[in-house]
């Protein structure tokens, strides 16, 4: 993908998939999990975690994560990122939080999922990353070859 094209993708409200080294007794994998998360081209990537979660202290260890987005319709596309925490939001900011939610629900969905978790407001945390290495495919040519 050319630089464009993987910025416009990873701004696009995929779910992402976080991973991060997981240090605990010393012989486990990275921890993977899919997230909600933000990204402008040119930005950082953001996402909301559960402040006392293992994943937010594992990214606080670490002091780097990484993100893959992908989409799984034909030709297949993913961008992966790799990049340091850039900084800690503790509590995560309301607009922070409620521009995440609207990045993945319809505007009524948004405020009723924003009322129903009001809550962590109080217990979340937003994490920032600035992406520095970048991996991405884009399958359309390989696929055009069997077409």
């Amino acid at each position: 993908m050319s630089h464009d094209e993987r910025e416009q993708f990873l701004a696009a409200p995929r779910v992402g998939i976080l991973g991060v080294t997981d240090h605990r007794d010393g012989a486990r994998a990275p921890l993977v999990v899919p997230v909600w998360y933000g990204y402008e081209p040119t930005g950082e990537i953001v996402v909301e975690i559960g402040r006392e979660t293992i994943k937010a202290q594992l990214l606080r260890a670490a002091g780097r994560f990484s993100l893959c987005v992908q989409d799984e319709r034909p030709p297949y596309r993913y961008v992966s990122v790799e990049g340091p925490v850039t900084a800690v939001e503790d509590p995560i900011d309301p607009d922070v939080r409620a521009a995440l939610a609207q990045r993945y629900l319809d505007p009524e969905q948004a405020r009723a999922y924003l009322a129903a978790t009001a809550d962590q407001l109080e217990q979340d945390i937003a994490i920032r990353m600035r992406p520095q290495r970048w991996r991405t495919a884009d399958f359309a040519a390989f696929a055009a070859d069997f077409a």
